[in-house]
């Protein structure tokens, strides 16, 4: 069955496995079962007729005696690009501009308090191609951009969070690119930007020929809805940066990402949700759809014949509680809008059952990676 045909995981065990046994394999892979959000017919009629996939899922805490729930609504977006990637650079992004407008329209009919977009939206992922131009033209100031307004004028007419991940490009500093989230308050207010912390070099993913690793930290934004990070794409690989945004408060934090099938389909489904597990907070992986090609050729360095195109984005995304529960993901060919209500007090009741931050030897790992990345280290390995 080719890559790009097949609907969703999901979709074929609902197909394929008997009533009896779908419920306990679901729980197996899923966890605990989550209860479908009741979405407004008009949502779901606009979903239909803007020919995007719409699910809703709800994520619940126990009733506590001190404290209200702390109950919030995200929106995870994923699509396709609208125009070819040879279309004027203008057009690219307007037409983006209006499909997405049109998706955070139905968020907000259904309530959504927070949607974020998937990697470098307004644009074909082109780093593939080690190619500066056009590609470079679509950077934008994260402050005062085009698209940074264009979220802004749609945050506060929904009263709505927004994160925007672009490519930036930052004037102060001799125009250097960076990859980078935009985070805009429900106020329309740009209440700050996270850079991407990783950069890969692995396969077609040639970034480091347009920015390298970020430099915001690890920054957590304290937004009307909660407290939120932005873990960018290749982040996502590496524990430590996860642990850092929840080691600074992050309730919620998000993974908009742009990857293949060919390279990270078995880990996308295990990665997010195992952070969520082990730092006590919920994540929100985000991913595009579709095959983008490429006017001209290029090599992945491996031997191999050029290409025009990075593979299939299979989107897929998802949700992943502390306690181990996700969604199912959405489509891995549509565009699609995934809302999830989450109550915040997940986290900490998660946290008081499991205890991995009060069991962490975090003064014991400190000690020994500053030891690690010193040019004398010695492992500590006991020989006969």
């Amino acid at each position: 069955m080719s890559e790009c045909v097949f609907e969703s995981l999901e979709n074929t065990l609902e197909t394929y496995i008997p009533d009896a046994e779908l419920g306990e394999i679901k729980r197996i892979l899923y966890g605990n079962e989550l209860r479908k959000l009741t979405l407004p017919q008009t949502a779901l009629d606009a979903a239909l007729e803007k020919d995007f996939v719409l699910q809703g899922y709800v994520f619940e805490a126990a009733p506590e005696q001190l404290r209200a729930p702390r109950v919030v609504r995200v929106g995870l977006i994923q699509n396709k690009i609208i125009l070819p990637t040879d279309a004027p650079v203008l057009d690219q992004i307007i037409a983006l501009h209006k499909r997405v407008g049109e998706i955070v329209e139905v968020a907000a009919i259904c309530g959504v308090n927070i949607v974020c977009f998937q990697e470098a939206w307004t644009m074909p992922f082109a780093f593939c191609t080690r190619e500066r131009e056009p590609w470079t033209e679509f950077a934008e100031s994260a402050e005062d951009g085009f698209t940074t307004h264009f979220c802004q004028k749609l945050a506060k007419k929904y009263n709505m969070v927004i994160v925007s991940p672009i490519l930036e490009r930052d004037e102060i500093h001799g125009g250097t690119l960076w990859n980078t989230a935009v985070v805009v308050s429900n106020t329309g207010t740009v209440l700050g930007k996270s850079r991407k912390n990783h950069i890969p070099r692995v396969g077609d993913f040639n970034e480091s020929t347009y920015y390298m690793e970020g430099n915001t930290d690890h920054r957590v934004f304290q937004t009307q809805f909660g407290k939120i990070a932005v873990n960018i794409c290749y982040g996502r690989h590496h524990p430590l940066n996860w642990l850092m945004y929840s080691m600074h408060g992050a309730e919620i934090i998000f993974n908009p990402s742009a990857t293949v099938g060919a390279l990270s389909e078995p880990l996308w489904s295990i990665e997010a949700r195992n952070a969520a597990i082990a730092n006590h907070c919920f994540t929100c992986a985000i991913n595009r759809v579709g095959m983008e090609y490429f006017k001209n050729e290029f090599t992945s360095g491996d031997g191999k014949k050029a290409h025009h195109d990075f593979g299939y984005f299979y989107g897929s995304s998802y949700v992943a509680a502390p306690d181990g529960s996700r969604s199912p993901g959405l489509s891995r060919t549509q565009d699609g809008l995934l809302i999830a209500e989450l109550d915040l007090n997940l986290n900490q009741q998660s946290a008081d059952k499991w205890n991995f931050k009060m069991t962490g030897r975090y003064e014991l790992y400190a000690k020994e990676l500053a030891q690690a990345v010193q040019h004398d280290f010695k492992p500590n390995i006991v020989k006969e």
